[in-house]
């Protein structure tokens, strides 16, 4: 698998140069950036693409467990802390693992193996399975299944992606790409519009100039993707 793009959060900058310094030793870890509270933490996550967070909790402003509790989506995060009293909040949260400083360089391997399973059998859950019935997905904490002929439509969001289906009351959000989903979904069942959408080529109720519409929602098309969207929908361009 690709490395794992990691984010070091630490108040304490002796405790902060440690964390990036291990996690520059494992050779499946890609530091991106070193954060010494909540809301420089959330300026990278929204630049950049963030796998994981090695995050402390006791912080100024907010706290590890406040900021996570913050976030709509999240990556996985790893708690590393003097504060053991906070390991029940921690797992409650369903981080990957709690480290208590200081961290034996042992325990930090053990945590990071941890971390690779999770990223390896996530990866395996999305790309492996038949997309002519269903695959998995990561989302809300779990590998949830979607069944391919339930799909109405795609959006993709930066680094993640929301599946819209008839059967979940509301989007699915996980954190991949459309590139991704159009590997692994067919064609021309599944077609790009635009380069935030994919849509469900039987869905489609109308199509109006550069709109699409599918199950009443209003879809943008790129002027690139129409020809082959009005070849596959058998309509005639009327201008």
């Amino acid at each position: 698998m690709n490395k794992i793009r990691c984010v070091a959060v630490d108040d304490e900058p002796l405790a902060l140069a440690l964390l990036a310094d291990n996690i520059k030793k494992v050779p499946y870890l890609e530091l991106v950036a070193t954060c010494e509270d909540a809301l420089e933490t959330l300026e990278v996550i929204n630049r950049e693409t963030v796998d994981l967070l090695f995050m402390d909790i006791q912080m100024p402003g907010l706290t590890g467990t406040q900021f996570l509790k913050s976030l709509t989506q999240r990556p996985q995060v790893i708690f590393v802390t003097a504060y053991e009293q906070y390991a029940l909040e921690g797992f409650n949260l369903n981080v990957l693992d709690y480290l208590l400083k200081p961290v034996p360089m042992a325990r930090f391997l053990q945590a990071t193996e941890k971390a690779r399973e999770f990223f390896s059998r996530t990866k395996a859950a999305v790309t492996t399975a038949p997309a002519e019935d269903h695959f998995f997905v990561h989302a809300d904490y779990s590998l949830v299944k979607i069944q391919v002929p339930t799909i109405l439509y795609i959006e993709g969001l930066k680094d993640y992606v929301k599946i819209h289906t008839t059967v979940h009351s509301r989007p699915v959000i996980t954190r991949m790409t459309l590139k991704n989903l159009e590997e692994i979904l067919p064609a021309p069942a599944f077609l790009r519009v635009h380069r935030s959408y994919i849509i469900a080529t039987d869905r489609v109720d109308a199509i109006r100039k550069l709109k699409i519409t599918v199950a009443g929602n209003s879809i943008p098309v790129s002027e690139q993707y129409l020809p082959q969207i009005l070849e596959v929908l058998q309509v005639n361009k009327h201008e």
